[in-house]
């Protein structure tokens, strides 16, 4: 049953995951956590200067995100979490008995900066997406899906494709 899964909602900052992921777990009936909110200040400090985070500073923070998933398991969650990179998703993914999937959001880099230099009071600058897409490695084993449609549209195609 979906609604007893572990969805992580990833992509690049700006791709609509936060929006998504409350779509989706209010459409699913269960939790929805923000990957965001679970930074150490550090982290979001560093941001806010205009300095990409490195795999040191991730760490900690992806397993915090791995146990709320663990922590949720009985009822399924959706958790927001650019996951970038594929040890990140093995962190993310760990002891969570194959009932977890990752749903990426792909859009291109001009469509995700147009997004980001309209979004207003997010600590994540628009400088920094640059970084983001230099990360990212490509999920293949992951629920992909365009953001270049309506929220709305886009949380119909996982819930079909789930």
């Amino acid at each position: 049953m979906v609604n007893k899964q572990i969805l992580f909602v990833m992509g690049v900052s700006g791709s609509g995951k936060s929006t998504i992921g409350k779509l989706l777990a209010d459409k699913l009936h269960i939790p929805f956590f923000d990957g965001d909110s679970f930074h150490p200040e550090a982290n979001v400090k560093k941001m806010k200067e205009g300095h990409p985070l490195n795999d040191k500073d991730r760490q900690g923070w992806l397993e915090k995100l791995n146990e709320v998933g663990i922590a949720n398991l009985e009822t399924g969650a959706v958790i927001v979490c650019s996951s970038l990179k594929q040890k990140y998703r093995a962190t993310l993914g760990k002891n969570l008995d194959n009932k977890h999937q990752f749903i990426y959001l792909e859009g291109s880099f001009e469509l995700i900066e147009a997004r980001l230099n309209k979004r207003e009071n997010h600590y994540m600058p628009a400088g920094l997406l640059q970084s983001q897409f230099d990360d990212l490695e490509t999920p293949l084993d992951v629920l992909t899906v365009s953001i270049d449609q309506a929220p709305i549209e886009i949380v119909n195609e996982i819930i079909k494709k789930l």
